[in-house]
């Protein structure tokens, strides 16, 4: 179960990679888009974060659910942000940073809280 934990976590991290960098790549363009990067990354990381969840109930390892329901209610703004601008030729900027900013929050919640 440890193995499929850590597997799900490493799965995780590529979709915090994807979605962040995928955003982040785009600041200083003239034009900001949802790339695949951002729609895959986002969607990887809300599925394995359930998982991830699910594994640890399951094994009986502690989970701290105040900090599950806040990057959970993080992650589902992200998502409905990136699933509503994905068709858009051009994001406006608050929301484009919103997404990125809030993704940086999910990932200081997971490390500091």
């Amino acid at each position: 179960m440890d193995f499929l934990r850590l597997v799900l976590l490493f799965v995780h991290l590529i979709g915090f990679a994807a979605l962040f960098g995928g955003a982040f790549t785009q600041m200083k363009g003239p034009k900001r888009v949802v790339n695949p990067a951002m729609w895959h990354g986002s969607l990887t990381m809300l599925v394995s974060g359930l998982a991830l969840v699910a594994v640890r109930e399951i094994a009986d390892l502690d989970v701290n659910h105040v900090k599950i329901a806040v990057k959970l209610v993080l992650m589902l703004v992200v998502f409905a942000l990136v699933v509503t601008q994905r068709k858009k030729d051009d994001i406006a900027p608050g929301i484009f940073f919103a997404t990125l900013g809030l993704t940086a929050v999910n990932a200081a919640v997971a490390v500091f809280i």
